[in-house]
């Protein structure tokens, strides 16, 4: 490799670090109100929401072998995931995690429209796979109109309608005027509906598809209510649960980095909604934060940068 690339490179390796130790000094109030708040908290839940975060890595592990026909090898997807979770809080919409993850699956050989049908099947799965979670929480809880609050009204869905429809005009136009455009689209289109078709002939990708779908926001919702049950919360796990599921997907395509702010401010609407004080709610989003994403973001910026420099991205 010439010097210019050894250059590159290492300059790849340590941006991540760079950028987050930037991020990390422009919000170290966060930092400060997190570490107070799980200071008092009771030890035993924050362990179980600890692991309960690590059964999620493993799950979004399972989700991207899921929507994949060929087998990745577990540790390094793992690894890939983890620094995925570090770049994801970096830029917004998920676009951070996606961009990792194609990198770690082109340097698998993965072809890239493959490697692209898989992560559009990935970010349609799991917000699918959300809605019947969803109706069931809907129906076992008994009172769920004190969130009608977070229904869109009027004009927000004309606006979302809009844009949806002006998304859909532009990429129409698109296709019809650049015809270099034509075959990349058609390339993608035919991969992903052969995936699609190849991925449902074979049960364990189903189950770690769909099955890991449906499990994520469950795990996710579970880590909240572990770390709200160790400052006292007093919710149930299922309306905690049932809170997340109202929150993402109320304000989840905010494009927002990890999803944090739209997202926050949401979970603290909703468990207020259903009876929890307004302090200890903001304490247990506050809490989930730092559990799930300032504790894990020097190891997974660390695990990002030493994938970096292995050339596995």
């Amino acid at each position: 490799m010439t010097a210019p690339g050894r250059l590159t490179r290492l300059a790849l390796a340590l941006l991540p670090l760079v950028v987050i130790g930037t991020w990390a000094a422009l919000d170290r109030q966060a930092w400060h109100d997190g570490a107070v708040q799980l200071g008092d908290a009771d030890p035993r839940w924050l362990l179980a929401g600890v692991l309960f975060t690590l059964l999620g890595w493993v799950v979004a592990a399972c989700i991207r072998q899921g929507a994949l026909p060929e087998r990745l090898p577990p540790g390094l997807l793992l690894a890939s995931q983890l620094a995925a979770g570090a770049a994801n809080l970096v830029l917004p919409s998920s676009l951070g995690a996606h961009a990792v993850t194609l990198r770690f699956l082109l340097g698998r050989g993965i072809p890239l429209a493959r490697a692209t049908a898989s992560l559009a099947l990935y970010s349609l799965v799991k917000p699918v796979a959300r809605i019947p979670v969803l109706v069931f929480f809907l129906l076992a809880l008994e009172d769920t109109r004190r969130l009608g609050g977070l229904a869109p009204d009027r004009r927000t869905l004309l606006l979302a309608g809009g844009s949806v429809a002006l998304g859909l005009t532009i990429a129409v136009l698109l296709l019809t005027i650049v015809r270099s455009l034509r075959r990349p689209v058609v390339d993608l289109v035919r991969t992903a509906l052969t995936d699609v078709r190849i991925l449902h002939t074979r049960p364990s990708r189903v189950l770690a598809l769909w099955g890991g779908s449906a499990v994520a926001p469950l795990l996710q919702g579970s880590t909240i209510a572990a770390v709200g049950f160790s400052l006292g919360l007093p919710l149930s796990w299922a309306q905690v649960v049932f809170a997340l599921l109202i929150a993402s997907t109320a304000v989840g395509a905010v494009p927002a980095p990890g999803g944090i702010g739209p997202v926050d401010a949401a979970m603290v609407f909703t468990m207020v909604s259903l009876g929890a004080p307004a302090g200890l709610s903001t304490a247990t989003v506050i809490g989930y934060r730092v559990l799930t994403a300032w504790i894990p973001l020097l190891p997974g910026t660390l695990i990002l940068s030493a994938l970096v420099h292995r050339k596995v991205l």
